[in-house]
């Protein structure tokens, strides 16, 4: 590798790392530091400012500053780059090798290749990810597993389009540093897959493509869209060429889609309902506001429930009325040897789905390879041969700021069992994710980072608000949670003293009286 002016790699560097670790990829990262580092750094203050005002009463509302993109309807993005017009069904996952080989010979039509949060981000991680992808893209991947069973690409096939998932605007990059300054994590992934397979896709005619997570601002747009301009400019290709797709995922975007969409239009790709982090952003956003935002158990939320439904249906109306892709949530579910169980989670992923295309969906997401046909095969029953369904703009769709925060409206009740089931998984992934990794089977479920951070909040959620317990009729307190968890870690399977990283860590962000935005921020210092 060679020496880019105040950029220093901190860490032992994983084998063949100089094949992404390239000067153009360092001096862009540099560029990107530097340009766009302070406006990155407002942008992470202005969240912090408004959840402070939401604390202090305060509300979210449509932008009257933006009310003239919204009121317009001659826009429209960019039309569907190749790879990315037919989308009725895309597996997500993170980058390792295995799951790398497994989704592109999924037969879905994309491949989310998730570095985000699904991936924790050691740096064996962090380059290795992008090492797989390169090798997917030349097509030269393979893998063995320790039973023997050995895993490659299926010769000639036609492969899933390839879209990454970078890490959010706030994850710091801490082993590459610019002018002695931590980089910025999504920074980083953008530009190391940018310069090495996103240039090969180029040459294979597609291009760099990605989804964008967590947003909570359309100025958080504009900064990602100014640096794909300036990744065009430092690459030599034209502007446009990168699409992206953003996720929908906190409650401020969802009353900010039009904006996002327009300050991305010419590389947009379209939106995505991000279900499980939408909760969480809920939760986060009105934690201290008592029983006006108090939500129940996490699993008796429904994708029908009012302010869940509006979000959901605001969504394709935004994206069809400007030409743009609607992506539906995840079907978590991964097939087991048991086949009742099996049949049950096929039915409610199957009306999920269905619900979703039924609503004008182009598409959805599966967490497992043994989902993807049951997908397309819902899709395919809505689209007949047509590769999307943009044409339906859903102008009957109407959805106030009202409809939006209707959280009082969800039925259900917090409950010891909820409480359990929230410590239990959040613990059972917390061990996975500081042992390297960041997308764990849990009780038949595909389990990330977005299932973690909604179960630690509901927790301190219950906790701060004195919630009491509709099943047993006891107060959620320090002293109950302390107790429940250390019964449930008893529980757990492996060898004493598995779980003690596990267990400092989700004690430290679901019952401290201060309130950690995200519980991967402390978790990745914790790392070397």
């Amino acid at each position: 590798m060679g020496s880019v002016h105040g950029v220093d790699l901190v860490g032992d560097l994983p084998e063949r790392s100089a094949e992404v670790l390239t000067d153009p990829a360092l001096e862009l990262i540099a560029r990107l530091h530097r340009e766009l580092g302070p406006r990155r750094a407002e942008a992470l203050a202005a969240r912090a400012a408004v959840v402070a005002e939401l604390a202090e009463g305060g509300t979210l509302d449509f932008l009257a500053e933006t009310a003239h993109i919204r009121d317009d309807p001659s826009w429209r993005v960019a039309d569907p780059a190749p790879g990315l017009l037919d989308r009725r069904v895309e597996i997500t996952g993170p980058t390792d090798q295995k799951m790398t080989v497994n989704a592109l010979n999924s037969g879905a039509k994309v491949w989310l290749a998730d570095q985000e949060d699904a991936n924790t981000p050691e740096l064996a991680n962090v380059i290795g990810g992008q090492l797989n992808l390169l090798d997917a893209i030349n097509r030269t991947i393979d893998f063995t597993a320790a039973n023997g069973k050995s895993y490659a690409l299926r010769p000639d096939a036609e492969l899933a389009t390839i879209v990454v998932r970078p890490r959010g605007w706030h994850l710091p990059e801490k082993h590459i540093l610019v002018d002695g300054e931590p980089t910025s994590g999504a920074l980083v992934d953008f530009a190391l897959y940018v310069c090495t397979a996103g240039l090969r896709q180029l040459d294979k005619g597609s291009g760099p493509y990605f989804y964008l997570p967590k947003m909570e601002h359309y100025r958080e747009a504009r900064l990602w869209n100014d640096a794909f301009i300036i990744a065009s400019e430092h690459l030599g290709f034209p502007r446009g060429t990168i699409r992206a797709t953003c996720l929908i995922e906190t409650i401020p975007a969802a009353f900010q889609m039009e904006e996002i969409l327009y300050e991305l239009r010419e590389h947009s790709a379209g939106l995505n309902a991000g279900r499980w982090d939408y909760l969480f952003s809920v939760i986060k956003c009105f934690r201290t506001r008592g029983s006006e935002f108090l939500l129940p158990d996490r699993n008796s939320i429904t994708m029908t429930v009012p302010f869940m439904r509006a979000y959901t249906e605001l969504l394709v109306h935004t994206c069809h009325r400007r030409g743009a892709h609607a992506i539906g949530g995840m079907a978590a579910f991964i097939p087991s040897k048991n086949e009742e169980v099996n049949a049950a989670a096929f039915a409610k992923v199957r009306a999920d789905k269905t619900r979703e295309a039924e609503a004008g969906y182009d598409g959805s997401w599966v967490a497992h390879p043994g989902m993807v046909e049951l997908c397309a095969e819902v899709f395919s029953e809505m689209l007949d041969d047509r590769p999307h369904q943009i044409d339906r703009t859903r102008d009957d769709v109407r959805v106030s700021a009202a409809d939006l925060l209707d959280v009082t409206a969800t039925p259900g009740s917090v409950t010891e069992a909820g409480l359990r089931g929230n410590i239990d998984v959040a613990l059972r992934y917390l061990r996975a994710w500081l042992g390297g990794l960041g997308a764990v089977a849990i009780h038949d479920l595909m389990e990330d980072a977005a299932t973690a951070e909604i179960s630690r909040s509901q927790v301190w959620q219950w906790l701060h608000n004195e919630v009491v317990l509709t099943d047993t009729g006891r107060t959620v307190t320090r002293d109950l949670v302390e107790q429940l968890v250390a019964e449930i870690v008893a529980t757990l399977p492996g060898q004493p003293g598995d779980y003690d990283r596990a267990r400092q860590l989700f004690l430290e962000v679901a019952v401290s009286d201060d309130y950690v935005d995200f519980l991967t921020l402390p978790a990745y210092q914790s790392m070397a």
